[in-house]
């Protein structure tokens, strides 16, 4: 394969044409997706919204374009991202292709992270090309989301005669694709879940205590802090954690239990699950000596039963 074939630089044969793009579930991610592929020439002309949140999140990234029906924005677009729920996605993909919206060679785009194409199996009989096109990015349906997805990563799963149009489709959005086998979708999916959702809780959770404490500005404590923190993680992996667990200090992380049972006790679990699990890591990696990890393993575990 040379440059120009490259899912990079895919060739000219390989690039999806202009596409008329239509929208079936204006949340926050449909919308910013829809406004990318205008930017690279596709020509949104269709949206289905429900609530009022939808209807001005379409009104904000896809102006003039007409809100419709579902069936009635399939028969309209060539390119159709469904942008549903992961629970909803089966039911809505059953139901449109048992009422005959699909079309054969219909582009038909799943953004969930935690299913492949074999979601799509109905519309698939019905002669639609299926792809599955995951941003590996949180959304705030406004219009800084469609800046947000330069260099943002995708996950794709497609048929393998649909790979390379799945690829330039990312490309063409600003992403960067990142192709993910049908049966490792759901670990791929868990995986960003346990990094991202789990991150805005504990961060959430650290500017409260910081608040309990008396810091007056936690947000402006906590960025650099955990800026480096997340630089250190992504550069180095276990080896840059750090800290009194990673440290053995038993005695402090003693105290980080005592003052979480009587300022924040609903912080208690967290805090023991996630000192386990990276006394484990840093034992795994030689960081945490052995001869101090029992007295520490002993806080956790008696923080834990008290």
């Amino acid at each position: 394969m040379n440059a120009q074939q490259s899912p990079d630089h895919p060739s000219p044969q390989d690039r999806p044409a202009r596409l008329t793009v239509g929208v079936v579930g204006a949340g926050r991610v449909g919308p910013a997706l829809a406004a990318s592929l205008q930017l690279a020439g596709h020509r949104p002309v269709a949206v289905s919204a429900v609530s009022d949140a939808s209807r001005r999140r379409a009104a904000a990234l896809l102006p003039d374009v007409p809100v419709m029906e579902p069936a009635e924005v399939l028969a309209h677009a060539e390119l159709v991202l469904l942008t549903v729920p992961d629970d909803a996605l089966p039911g809505l993909v059953a139901g449109l292709a048992g009422t005959g919206a699909v079309r054969p060679g219909q582009l038909l785009v799943h953004t969930s992270g935690r299913h492949g194409t074999a979601v799509l199996d109905p519309a698939t009989r019905a002669g639609a090309l299926p792809l599955a096109l995951h941003p590996a990015m949180t959304f705030t349906g406004t219009p800084v989301d469609v800046q947000r997805l330069a260099g943002c990563s995708f996950g794709v799963t497609a048929p393998e005669e649909l790979r390379l149009a799945a690829e330039a489709l990312v490309i063409e959005m600003g992403g960067e694709p990142e192709w993910v086998e049908e049966s490792a979708r759901p670990l791929y999916h868990a995986a960003l879940a346990l990094g991202a959702n789990h991150l805005v809780t504990l961060v959430a959770q650290a500017m409260e205590l910081l608040t309990t404490a008396g810091v007056t500005h936690p947000a402006r404590m906590l960025g650099p802090l955990l800026g480096a923190a997340l630089d250190n993680a992504l550069r180095s992996g276990d080896a840059a954690l750090t800290g009194p667990v990673a440290r053995g200090d038993a005695g402090t992380v003693a105290a980080h239990v005592a003052e979480l049972r009587a300022h924040a006790p609903q912080a208690v679990a967290g805090y023991l699950a996630m000192a386990r699990t990276t006394a484990d890591r840093a034992l795994a990696h030689g960081l945490l000596k052995p001869e101090l990890a029992e007295d520490l393993l002993g806080v956790l575990a008696d923080g834990g039963d008290s």
